[in-house]
């Protein structure tokens, strides 16, 4: 297998049990997420290890008939890192209770710091010694399911990021503000580019920027360890620890120093710097004003100072300092507040001068709730040093605040589509007409391939989400006949009558209906690959294909409230055969067999559900860009994109807010409103304060005890 399928469901199942643990421990999350991420780490180190060795072996050399033994030069040519029988995790996890885990652990990780220099001092171990013996061994056992020793990929980098993630949103350490939501990272680092030279994060956190930029190099099937060097400044040692480790968890290295970055560089890559992504502390007022007003790090001038001799708001210290590490070539992309962009005095002359350089390039303003530890909305601030001469004097202004995905109650974030339709108009902006075709198509492919999926196997999932369902209905519809026969002429017309409006007639009326809807669908899909066959990728003939595809689409959301209305049509009947004809009575009622189908048909059910709506889902993709970039070329689109010319900045106080120049998005009427998809919100949110409703229980209950109540 490629890659889990499932990763989401797997994170969430590792972090559940990960969690339940501590809740049944005396554990607060600051004593217990270090020693998690520290396994988590060793976990990965070793599918790392397991998914080069045998390579390795085969390739070793042999003298008199034997094999010169695995060295750490063999697994650091692989981004692995070589680990010594006792670091490997099936000897911890075979460890027996009787074992003293947590010195078998600290043993484990001192053999990996004594291999490799930037990890001494960094792993966890004097922690491990908080942890019972039998959380430990629990711990472990979590961590190694037998799923996740079948697959390849990054899998395990996936997992340390969500479980950052989760204690992040715990505010586990730090206030959780060591780590940026990968959404926002992913955005900056796609828009940015690194595709070489010098990464300088100048607020580094756990390393997230990092990771991202990495991967940008890696879809390009080129070698980031040979491409990017990475440099860090952070003020808290522990963080550091996490941003070391999740560096090495993705086969990466980088310099990270113990700084704070208001008065120090311990790098010195003043003018340096290839590529400069943060995302800083907001709205900071406790910076010296004399330690920072000589600082060649800021070539705008000192932004206002209060009365105390701070600077009012650190936020163009940051930006000021970002700008300036740059080479001529540099591009940056950070995180800032909401408030920077629009603010006042002293600051709107810094924003001045840096809009007059000509290299602030774009600007897109994130709504609230895309960060784990604050709701306030923010903004995502790109310069480039090497801005084309056709753009020097304009700035390109998103509201992507209208462009999100609710995962909780608190918590949004963009889809990877969302992501990329973002892109997408920076990528027309660049003039790089032939990336955004690529993604148009791109989705109507994915259109195809999920309505094909829909019918027949699709791929290591095994299963025939349409057909299955039918079959399904089948059985269920079979489990209640020998019920049905039983019944006399004279049975109640609300199950057996002629009439329209009974359960059986409409049950048996609506299922052969289906069929033929799903074999019309079927001829559809197939029709449609056909014709994609010979499609031509001009944005005319694109258009003509998004189009020509919204039939399919349509087509897919029917069959998606006929799923819907057939298995609650089946399961009107079994209701009435039980109250108004006393089924529960009868011989002939199979009722564990027809609670077992009925279970059956609604499994079948959701998964055909969840698969025809991908369909539709990939084509609004396309057609959102379609419709909104009908030429393939970058126009401006009310509420959500304007390019905006510096005479036009000048007018408006220097403000680089998107939303005050892109205006207001028109009322649209929702003809694609999705209740389904709307009912999977509000249970979302209700399973969120189930969720902290029994946390809050559990504290209460604890606190109770403690007082002997």
């Amino acid at each position: 297998m490629a890659q889990l399928e499932h990763i989401e469901a797997i994170e969430k199942r590792l972090w559940s049990a990960a969690d339940t643990l501590r809740a049944n421990s005396n554990y607060a999350s600051n004593e217990y997420f270090l020693p998690v991420m520290g396994l988590v780490f060793l976990r990965h180190a070793y599918s790392r290890y397991l998914a080069v060795k045998d390579a390795i072996e085969a390739c070793l050399p042999t003298r008199g008939g034997k094999t010169r033994p695995l060295t750490k030069e063999d697994f650091s040519q692989k981004s692995a890192i070589f680990l010594q029988p006792k670091a490997q995790f099936d000897t911890l996890v075979a460890l027996p209770d009787s074992a003293d885990r947590a010195k078998a652990i600290i043993d484990a990780m001192e053999s990996i710091e004594a291999d490799y220099e930037n990890l001494r001092g960094v792993l966890p171990k004097s922690e491990y010694q908080e942890l019972d013996n039998a959380v430990l061994g629990q711990l472990l056992r979590t961590l190694n399911p037998e799923e996740l020793k079948r697959v390849s990929g990054d899998v395990f980098g996936r997992i340390y990021e969500y479980f950052l993630t989760q204690f992040a949103d715990q505010k586990a350490h730090d206030g959780g503000e060591f780590f940026t939501p990968v959404s926002l990272v992913s955005l900056i680092a796609n828009v940015i580019e690194p595709a070489g030279g010098t990464v300088l994060d100048p607020a580094c956190g756990s390393g997230g920027m990092f990771v991202q930029s990495a991967r940008v190099v890696e879809r390009r099937h080129e070698n980031p360890t040979e491409k990017l060097t990475f440099y860090g400044l952070e003020k808290n040692a522990t963080t550091i620890r996490l941003a070391k480790m999740n560096l090495a968890v993705h086969g990466l290295e980088g310099d990270i120093q113990k700084s704070i970055t208001y008065y120090e560089d311990p790098h010195e890559l003043l003018r340096k710097a290839d590529f400069v992504m943060a995302n800083p502390p907001f709205n900071v007022d406790e910076i010296d004003a004399d330690k920072v007003k000589s600082d060649p790090r800021l070539p705008f001038g000192l932004p206002g100072v209060n009365k105390k001799g701070k600077v009012s708001n650190g936020n163009y210290v940051w930006i000021s300092y970002f700008y300036s590490y740059l080479n001529e070539q540099g591009r940056a992309g950070f995180v800032m507040s909401s408030q920077a962009s629009s603010a006042g005095r002293d600051e709107a002359k810094v924003r001045q001068k840096l809009v007059e350089t000509g290299d602030v390039d774009v600007m897109v303003a994130i709504r609230s709730n895309f960060f784990y530890t604050r709701t306030v909305p923010c903004e995502l601030w790109f310069l480039n040093r090497a801005k084309p001469e056709a753009h020097r004097d304009k700035v390109l202004m998103i509201d992507a605040r209208n462009v999100y995905r609710i995962v909780t109650r608190k918590i949004f974030d963009f889809s990877p589509e969302q992501e990329q339709n973002l892109l997408a108009i920076v990528w027309l902006y660049r003039g790089e007409t032939g990336r955004y075709l690529d993604l148009v198509a791109g989705y109507c492919q994915r259109m195809l391939a999920e309505g094909a999926a829909c019918l027949d196997n699709a791929g290591a999932k095994n299963f025939s989400p349409l057909p299955d369902f039918i079959a399904a209905l089948g059985t269920l519809r079979s489990a209640v006949e020998p019920f049905l026969k039983t019944l006399a002429k004279v049975a109640p017309d609300a199950v057996k009558g002629e009439h329209a409006g009974s359960p059986l007639r409409e049950l048996d009326d609506a299922i052969p209906l289906f069929k033929a809807d799903v074999e019309a669908f079927r001829k559809t899909v197939s029709e449609q690959q056909t014709a994609w066959g010979q499609q031509k990728t001009t944005n005319g003939e694109l258009k003509k294909a998004v189009d020509r595809l919204a039939t399919l689409a349509e087509t897919s959301r029917d069959l998606v409230k006929q799923t819907d209305l057939l298995y609650k049509l089946a399961c009107r009947l079994i209701e009435s055969c039980e109250n108004d004809c006393a089924a529960r009575d009868s011989d002939a009622w199979a009722a564990r067999d027809i609670t077992r189908a009925r279970k059956a048909a609604d499994e079948a059910r959701a998964l055909a559900v969840e698969q025809l709506k991908q369909v539709r889902y990939f084509w609004k993709q396309a057609h959102w860009l379609t419709e909104r970039f009908p030429e393939a070329k970058l126009r401006d689109v009310e509420g959500l994109v304007k390019l905006v010319d510096r005479a036009e900045i000048a007018a408006n106080d220097w403000s680089l807010t998107p939303g005050r120049y892109v205006g207001v998005a028109p009322e649209e009427e929702d003809e694609n409103f999705d209740f389904e998809e709307a009912l999977h919100d509000i249970h979302v949110e209700l399973e969120d304060l189930n969720a902290e409703a029994v946390r809050l229980a559990a504290t209460i209950k604890k606190n109770f005890e403690e007082l002997g109540v």
